[in-house]
C-alpha cells in the first residue's frame, strides 16, 4: 500500500529532522486527503498515484515558467519537490516499452483512426499512470493513428 508508505516515510523525516522532505510529503498528504474528503471515498494505490502524478505535472509546468523568468531558485524547490514525488511513483517506462504499449492498445481496441483516440487512450491510461508523460503517450498515439 503506497498511503502507509507515505505516512511511514513522513514519520522517519520527522525523526530525522529533515524539513525540507517533511514539508514535501506532508504537501502530498493533504492533496490525497483533500481528494479523498472532496470524493468521499478513501483513495487506493491507483487513484493515490494519479494524485502523484498530477502533482509531478504541475511542478513540471512550474518549473519551466520559473526557468523563463529567471527565478532560479524557485525552480530548485520545484525541482526537489518532483524528486520526492517521484520517489512513490512506479520506474518510468522507456520509450519502446511505451510504443509496445501503444500499439497493444491500439491492436485491443481496433483503432483505426484519429476518431478512435479516446478508446485508445481510455485503455492505456491504467497501464501507464504515474510511468510516462500523458502527453507524451498522447503524441505517440496521434502518431500511430495519424500514419
Amino acid at each position: 500500500m503506497l498511503k502507509p508508505r507515505i505516512q511511514d516515510d513522513m514519520k522517519a523525516a520527522m525523526k530525522a529532522g529533515d524539513k525540507r522532505r517533511l514539508g514535501v510529503i506532508r504537501l502530498i498528504l493533504a492533496a490525497i486527503k483533500q481528494r479523498e474528503v472532496d470524493e468521499r471515498i478513501e483513495l487506493d494505490d491507483s487513484q493515490t498515484l494519479a494524485v502523484l502524478d498530477k502533482m509531478v505535472k504541475q511542478r513540471r509546468d512550474s518549473v519551466a515558467q520559473y526557468e523563463q523568468a529567471g527565478r532560479e531558485d524557485l525552480a530548485e524547490v520545484e525541482r526537489y519537490e518532483i524528486e520526492v514525488c517521484q520517489q512513490y511513483l512506479p520506474e518510468a517506462l522507456d520509450e519502446q516499452a511505451l510504443a509496445d504499449l501503444v500499439a497493444q492498445a491500439i491492436a485491443a481496441t481496433g483503432a483505426g483512426s484519429m476518431k478512435d483516440m479516446g478508446k485508445v487512450m481510455a485503455e492505456l491510461r491504467p497501464q501507464v499512470q504515474g510511468r510516462a508523460d500523458m502527453g507524451a503517450v498522447s503524441a505517440m498515439v496521434k502518431q500511430r493513428l495519424g500514419s
